[in-house]
């Protein structure tokens, strides 16, 4: 639950002074909120004043930097692309969840590829695997990484055009049409039998997934950016990171939840977790502390089966975490009836966007992503004494 704090508190407990605390909210790491009683008043969110007391307080010393800087307590790799603001994700400051309403996995390519061409996410003439997913997806990007040519040197627009092709011949392996009219959605969507309605929840579903800060993936595919490597090679970096229970595939462990819900019911899973101590797959958030808006605007679409919905409210009540979008991305696939990899197959293709964005945005930075090492192991051999 969300504490505030006056302005007098804030001051102390930061020890600094009002105008400090200011500057502050202004870059948006303090959040604030009016004072009902007395509009002259503002209260500060509690929580943020607490993590910039525990950032001073652990100094600035070297080792302490480079730490952080590695383990999410400062992040350091400066970004345009996407942010959070008051709870809500944001793609180059416009909120993620309004264009999700509307725009289209193409139109947010445009937006975070900053090219002021509209993007075609098709690749004609390329054939379908015949065993379109996850796998035929890896090949297809480890085939061009072997072949293909090294960003340095090269404009932006080529680098554009190259990754629209790539993202659409990574769309046929997963599964799209390889051409014909519409948006990637659409194609998908027929490819998989689903109607005009379904469609639309896949957009919105891509949008949604398209980019989410420095993730784990996005720093992979910043990495071999960094030093020159191609396109898909830095697209595959990112997609095998990704591709980890505790990140892409997040939502294979739900699948297996709702399997274990089928099998034995809602309420004896949800004993079964709470008894033992073992946390919910699909639920909570660590940067969404009152709920992942991601999630909700993509269940409010949606009438999940019976058995998912009430388990969704069960495990809501018990826990008093919000499902998040691994959840809602696995009652999409559960009430649609997708293909059983439907769920990786629709993050891996809309992240990828986001990942080829990061890489191309690290390249106009110019520097090789290089950490330091910290070695805690024995001693050399040569630096004991004898």
């Amino acid at each position: 639950m969300t504490t505030w704090l006056t302005l007098e508190d804030a001051c102390q407990q930061l020890q600094v002074r009002p105008q400090t605390v200011y500057a502050y909210v202004s870059r948006g790491k303090i959040d604030v909120a009016p004072d009902p009683a007395d509009s002259r008043r503002s209260f500060y969110r509690a929580e943020d004043v607490a993590a910039l007391q525990q950032r001073k307080q652990s100094g600035r010393k070297r080792e302490t930097v480079a730490t952080n800087t590695l383990f999410g307590a400062e992040p350091s790799i400066p970004t345009a692309l996407s942010s959070f603001w008051r709870g809500r994700l944001h793609y180059r400051g416009q909120d993620a969840i309004q264009l999700a309403e509307r725009d289209t996995l193409e139109a947010v390519a445009q937006r975070l590829w900053d090219t002021a061409r509209p993007v075609v996410l098709a690749a004609p003439g390329v054939s379908a695997p015949a065993q379109p997913g996850r796998t035929a997806a890896f090949l297809v990007l480890a085939q061009r990484a072997a072949t293909g040519h090294a960003t340095l040197g090269r404009t932006a627009r080529a680098l554009h055009e190259e990754a629209q092709a790539l993202v659409g011949h990574l769309a046929v392996a997963l599964g799209a049409a390889s051409s014909g009219p519409g948006e990637v959605h659409q194609r998908l969507a027929a490819a998989w039998g689903q109607p005009a309605e379904v469609a639309d929840r896949l957009r919105q579903a891509m949008v949604l997934l398209a980019d989410h800060e420095i993730t784990s993936s996005a720093f992979a595919t910043r990495i071999a950016a960094s030093t020159g490597a191609s396109l898909p090679a830095c697209l595959l970096a990112g997609l095998a990171t990704f591709s980890g229970p505790l990140h892409g595939d997040a939502s294979g462990r739900v699948r297996a939840l709702f399997d274990d819900v089928a099998r034995v019911g809602g309420q004896a899973v949800l004993d079964r977790h709470l008894g033992a101590g073992l946390p919910l797959a699909g639920f909570g958030h660590p940067l969404y502390a009152e709920g992942d808006p991601r999630a909700a605007a993509l269940l409010a679409r949606l009438s999940p089966p019976p058995a998912i919905a009430d388990f969704m409210a069960r495990a809501s009540a018990a826990t008093g975490l919000q499902p998040n979008i691994d959840f809602a991305l696995a009652t999409l696939v559960a009430t649609h009836r997708l293909p059983a990899d439907g769920a990786f197959a629709l993050f891996a293709l809309a992240r990828s966007v986001g990942l080829l964005a990061h890489g191309m945005e690290q390249l106009s930075m110019g520097q090789v992503i290089r950490p330091r090492g910290r070695y805690t192991g024995p001693a050399p051999a040569s630096a004991v004494p004898r």
